[in-house]
């Protein structure tokens, strides 16, 4: 396909959530990251925890690759909020994430959200956005892991 045959695809953004073209669009980027980097080690990071009940209370999502970690999602319940928890899910992820060869972690969060928390982690701040959503600003900041055999 020449590149002025872009004309022929109609372009149509939509609010329906498609999870199979989802899947594939991320197969098929990951797929490239692969073949520019030469990185083929991602893997998730994850930990979800529920109650007696089986009701999620607490969960962490990210992911490793190519030496580093990300932590895409942590969430816990507001009854478990300042117990520590959140805490050593955190060190809990660093610790896996350090024993995969990953130098550092990443992580975003809202102004809204937890930067206080990171930061009283050791997160380092490298970089805002603001207006995300109006009124309020993201925060990006980064983490250098020791591994075990530092």
């Amino acid at each position: 396909m020449r590149r002025d045959d872009d004309r022929m695809f109609e372009v149509e953004i939509t609010d329906v959530h498609d999870e199979v073209a989802l899947t594939e669009l991320r197969e098929r980027l990951i797929a490239h990251n692969i073949a520019v980097t030469g990185y083929d080690d991602g893997r998730s990071l994850s930990c979800f925890l529920r109650d007696e009940e089986g009701e999620m209370v607490a969960g962490l999502d990210g992911f490793t690759w190519g030496g580093y970690a990300k932590i895409e999602w942590l969430w816990l319940a507001e009854h478990l909020r300042g117990s520590g928890l959140g805490t050593r899910m955190v060190g809990a992820a660093e610790a896996e994430a350090a024993a995969r060869g990953c130098r550092v972690v990443r992580v975003d969060t809202h102004t809204f959200q937890a930067p206080g928390f990171y930061e009283r982690l050791g997160y380092r701040r490298i970089g805002d956005a603001i207006d995300t959503p109006v009124g309020h600003g993201e925060i990006f900041y980064v983490k250098e892991l020791r591994r075990p055999e530092d």
